[in-house]
């Protein structure tokens, strides 16, 4: 199952090297709750990522369109030549921002903001005088 975990204020979801019908309900899972943590901003690092047929793809895009109805952006991580060419000739690398590796997706504005608002509500707020 791919793990989701808080890097720089971002949620990044750890892709698995092959993505295919037996573990997309797995990605899907790991997307919604990056989702989440990000308030519609997130990054899937596939950059382990060799293989991504339609069960993964369609996971992608759903998450792309929550992302978007959320105000995010889902930004990938993606390296391997064989998933690029996957993803331009069903226009997904149009669809959805990816980028080569994660310091590149992390410094992309909408992780930037992202991170920025998580830092903001990590931060508890001062404590009110209380009446006398």
């Amino acid at each position: 199952m791919p793990t989701v975990q808080m890097i720089g204020g971002v949620p990044v979801v750890a892709a698995p090297d092959e993505i295919d019908i037996t573990n997309a309900a797995g990605l899907q899972a790991a997307l919604a709750e990056a989702s989440e943590l990000g308030h519609g901003t997130f990054i899937v690092d596939m950059s382990a990522t060799q293989f991504c047929d339609s069960a993964g793809m369609h996971a992608l895009v759903q998450a792309h369109k929550r992302s978007q109805s959320e105000a995010g952006e889902l930004l990938l991580v993606v390296s391997a030549a064989a998933v690029l060419r996957v993803f331009a000739m069903t226009g997904i690398d149009d669809l959805i921002t990816n980028v080569r590796t994660l310091e590149q997706a992390l410094a992309h504005p909408s992780a930037a903001r992202s991170a920025h608002a998580s830092a903001a509500l990590a931060v508890p707020e001062p404590n009110s005088p209380s009446p006398s």
